[in-house]
C-alpha cells in the first residue's frame, strides 16, 4: 500500500540530521529508531516507517545519544498543509543536536576527572583519619570516654578501587540498555535513593503509580558499602538527556539530580528515565536552578551553626555535588554565584556552557558583557579567546568572594559557544594571587591590531634574607603599559577587560582525557575525532613561559600566568600592509629561523601564537613585502596605518636591533609537526544550525 506523501516528507525530515550528521562526522547517525519497546509501561506502534511510543495517551518518537534515549512528542503531519516541521522544531522541552559534541566530550571530562579523584583520599577523609587516631586512646581503651562517631559525608572516605566501579557501573549500564518488559515497569528504589530524593528536591511532581506486584530488587542494593557518593546536578536539565547520560556512561556516578524551572520538563525527565530504566539513579527536581543551589549552602550553614552550639568546631561538608553542570540557553552568568556555593569546596567539578557569543566575543554590546562578565570584549581577531578569560574572570571572581579559588581545567571555544571545566577549591591564601593574575589590554582595533597587556596587581617572588628560598609580595602593579597611540601605526588603542591572565588549560587533565579516548567506543561517542583533534589542539596551544631563575616554591603555581596570550592570522596582518598574504609555512620558518616559538590556538583555524614581540613580527612582513610580494606605494595614503607600518615616512622610528634581524623564509622549517589527521578545526555541520529556539515550555 502507498503511503501518502506527506508522510513520506515526515519521514524523511525525521532523517535529515542523522544522513547530514553523518556525512560531516564520521560516526554512526545519532537519531536511531529502536526495534523494541525499552519499557513496558510504552507501547510502540509503526506509523508510516516511522517508529512511536505511546505513553499516558500521547505519542513520542525516540532519539538516541550515547547510551541515552529520550522521548519527543511526536506530531502527526496534516495533510492540507504542505510543509512539517522536524524532530526537532516539534520539541516541547529544549534538544540540540548540533551539540552532541558538547555532552560527548563532557562524559569523557568527568569521567577522568571522578577516577582521578576517587582514586586518592580526600582532605577531609584525612582530616578525619588523624583525628581517629588522636582519639584512639579514648575509644579503644578499658575505659573509652566517648564512642566513635561515622563521617559526616558518604563521600569522605578512604581510597577507591576504580576499577571494581567501572566493573559494577559497567553490569548495571548493559542491564538498563535492554528493552524493558510489560512486567518490567517499575523498579524498586532502595530507600536511601528516596531519602535523598526528598533532601534534595525542592518541589517534585507526583510520580506515576506502580504496580506492587512488578517490582524487582535493585541492583543498587547490593552494592559494596564502602562505594562512596558521587553525585551530579544537571542545574538546567530540560530533556534530562545529559543526566540520563551521567547516570549510565559513567560508572562511578551514584546519584544524578535533573532540575528544570518547567513541569513539562521535569515530566519529560521522569518519563525519560523511566524509559531508560534508571529511576533509581535520576532524582528529577522542580525549581529554580539558584534556589537548589543556594538551598545547600543554607542547609550547610545551618548544621554547622548548631554543631557550633554544642560544642563540635568541625565543619560539616553537607550535600554539595562532586560536579555542577551547567548548560542555559544563552549566559551562565547568573548562576554562577550559586553554583560556586553548591559544587563541593575540596575540588569540586564546575562545568559550563555560554551561548552568547554575540555579547562576549564581539564589542556590539560592552555594556551587556560588563553586567555579565565584569569585563569589556575586545574587538579583534582574537575576540573569541577573550570571551574565554571573561567568562573565567566572572567565575573566579564570584569564588574568591568565599574564599574559594578556580583552577581551569579546560577551556575551549567551540562554534557558537564556549564550554568551560574548572575546579573549585577552598584556598583563601590562593585567593590573594587572583589580582595578580587578572589583566586589561590595550587593542589597536582601527589599525595593525596589535595588542599590550597590563596585570591589576603584581604577585612578585622575593627572597627571604637568607637568600635560600623566596616568598611572594602582593603589590600593585605598574602602568601604563601602552599609550593613547599604537607604538606601531599610530592609531588610537582602546581598552578591554578585566579578563582572567593564567593558564586556560591544565595539559595533565587534557592528557588524561586523550589517554582514555581510544578506550569510548565508536558508536558511544560519536565525535570522537573532532574531540581528539580539539584537545590536541589545546594542548599544543600554550607556549612555555621564560625560564625562572629563583628558587622555587610552593605558591609557584598559584601565581601562574599565560605569558603570551592571544593569537593573530597572517591575512589580518597582509590587510593591514595591503599586500599579499604569506603561506603559513613561510611566515612559521622566518619565526623559527630567529629563535621564536609559534603554535596555533584551538579557537581559529589559521591562528597562530608566537611569543615574537610585535616589532618582530611587524619587521617579518615589511621583509615579505620586500623581499617577495611587493606594494605598489602610489596606492597607500600619507599617514595611514599601512604608510607607519612600512615606514614610508622620513620621521618614522626604528628599532635597530629589530632591523638589523635577518629574515628568512624557510618553508621546510615551518611545516606543521604536529599530529596530522586530525580533525582541528570543524566545517559547519548543516544549514541553518546554531542554538536553536527556545522550546515550548519555557
Amino acid at each position: 500500500m502507498l503511503c501518502p506523501p506527506s508522510y513520506i516528507l515526515l519521514h524523511s525530515l525525521l532523517r535529515h540530521v542523522s544522513r547530514t550528521y553523518s556525512r560531516i562526522y564520521p560516526y554512526r547517525a545519532m537519531h536511531s529508531m529502536a526495534t523494541n519497546p525499552p519499557n513496558g509501561s510504552t507501547t510502540s506502534t509503526l506509523t508510516s516507517n516511522v517508529q512511536t511510543f505511546v505513553r499516558d495517551g500521547q505519542e513520542f518518537t525516540e532519539v538516541k545519544e550515547g547510551l541515552a534515549r529520550i522521548l519527543v512528542p511526536y506530531t502527526k503531519p496534516d495533510p492540507s498543509k504542505k510543509t512539517t516541521k522536524s524532530v526537532e522544531e516539534q520539541q516541547q522541552v529544549f534538544y540540540n543536536p548540533i551539540q552532541q559534541f558538547n555532552r560527548d566530550l563532557t562524559v569523557l571530562a568527568i569521567k577522568a576527572y571522578g577516577e582521578g579523584s576517587l582514586s586518592r583520599p580526600r582532605p577531609a577523609n584525612a582530616k578525619y583519619v588523624a583525628k581517629r587516631k588522636r582519639d584512639r586512646s579514648d575509644v579503644d581503651g578499658p575505659n573509652p570516654k566517648r564512642q566513635p562517631e561515622p563521617p559526616s559525608n558518604a563521600t569522605e572516605s578512604s581510597t577507591v578501587d576504580v576499577a571494581n566501579l567501572a566493573q559494577a557501573g559497567n553490569a548495571s549500564v548493559e542491564k538498563n540498555d535492554t528493552p524493558m518488559l510489560d512486567d518490567e515497569k517499575s523498579i524498586a528504589k532502595p530507600d536511601d535513593d528516596k531519602v535523598a530524593s526528598e533532601a534534595i528536591s525542592d518541589q517534585s511532581l507526583p510520580e506515576t503509580t506502580k504496580d506492587p506486584e512488578s517490582k524487582r530488587e535493585d541492583p543498587a542494593q547490593h552494592q559494596p558499602s564502602h562505594i562512596p557518593s558521587f553525585t551530579i546536578l544537571d542545574a538546567l536539565s530540560a530533556t534530562g538527556l545529559r543526566a540520563l547520560r551521567y547516570a549510565q556512561e559513567l560508572p562511578f556516578v551514584t546519584s544524578v539530580t535533573a532540575n528544570d524551572l518547567t513541569p513539562s520538563a521535569v515530566e519529560a525527565i521522569r518519563r525519560n528515565a523511566q524509559h531508560n530504566g534508571i529511576e533509581s539513579k535520576i532524582v528529577a527536581n522542580l525549581g529554580d536552578a539558584r534556589a537548589h543551589m543556594y538551598s545547600m549552602l543554607a542547609d550547610e550553614v545551618t548544621r554547622d551553626h548548631e554543631r557550633t552550639k554544642y560544642g563540635k568546631n568541625t565543619k560539616h561538608k553537607g550535600k554539595r555535588y562532586n560536579v555542577i553542570d551547567l548548560d542555559p540557553y544563552g549566559t551562565a552568568a547568573p548562576f554562577l554565584d550559586a553554583a560556586v556555593n553548591a559544587v563541593r569546596d575540596d575540588g569540586g567539578l564546575l562545568c559550563m556552557t555560554c551561548t552568547d557569543s554575540g555579547v562576549w566575543a564581539s564589542n556590539g554590546y560592552p555594556e551587556k558583557a560588563y553586567a555579565l562578565y565584569g569585563g569589556v570584549p575586545v574587538k579583534g581577531f582574537y575576540s573569541h579567546e577573550v570571551g574565554l578569560r571573561l567568562i573565567l574572570h566572572a567565575v573566579a571572581t564570584s569564588a574568591a568572594r568565599y574564599g574559594l579559588a578556580i583552577e581551569p581545567l579546560l577551556s575551549l571555544s567551540i562554534d557558537y559557544y564556549v564550554r568551560i571545566f574548572v575546579k573549585i577549591r577552598k584556598s583563601p591564601s590562593e585567593v590573594k594571587f587572583l589580582a595578580g593574575k587578572t589583566m586589561i589590554a590595550y587593542n589597536c582595533d582601527h589599525g595593525c591590531g596589535a595588542w599590550e597587556t597590563q596585570l591589576l596587581a603584581r604577585n612578585k617572588k622575593t627572597m627571604n634574607k637568607s637568600g635560600k628560598s623566596s616568598f611572594y609580595k602582593h603589590g600593585a602593579s605598574l602602568g601604563p603599559t601602552a599609550g593613547t597611540n599604537c607604538q606601531h601605526c599610530d592609531s588610537k588603542m582602546h581598552l578591554c577587560g578585566p579578563m582572567y591572565a593564567g593558564p586556560l588549560h591544565s595539559p595533565d587533565f587534557i592528557k588524561k582525557i586523550l589517554d582514555d579516548l581510544p578506550n569510548a567506543p565508536d558508536e558511544i561517542y560519536g565525535t570522537k575525532p573532532r574531540i581528539e583533534g580539539m584537545l590536541y589542539t589545546a594542548l599544543e596551544e600554550s607556549l612555555p613561559p621564560p625560564e625562572d631563575i629563583s628558587p622555587a616554591n610552593k605558591d609557584d603555581e598559584f601565581a601562574a600566568l599565560e605569558p603570551y596570550p592571544f593569537y593573530f592570522h597572517p591575512t589580518n596582518l597582509a590587510g593591514a600592509l595591503h599586500c599579499v598574504c604569506p603561506d603559513e609555512d613561510s611566515f612559521r620558518g622566518a619565526l623559527r629561523h630567529l629563535g621564536y616559538e609559534v603554535t596555533r590556538s584551538h579557537c581559529k583555524a589559521g591562528s597562530m601564537r608566537t611569543n615574537a614581540s610585535w616589532s618582530v613580527v611587524w619587521h617579518i612582513m615589511r621583509e615579505w613585502v620586500r623581499q617577495k610580494r611587493p606594494v605598489k606605494i602610489a596606492n597607500i595614503r600619507d599617514n595611514s596605518p599601512a604608510y607607519k607600518l612600512l615606514r614610508l615616512g622620513d620621521s618614522e622610528k626604528k628599532d635597530d636591533e629589530v632591523d638589523k634581524l635577518e629574515v628568512v623564509f624557510d618553508q621546510r622549517l615551518g611545516r606543521d609537526k604536529s599530529k596530522q589527521g586530525l580533525v582541528r578545526y570543524q566545517a559547519n555541520p548543516r544549514e541553518n544550525w546554531g542554538p536553536q529556539s527556545r522550546a515550548k515550555g519555557h
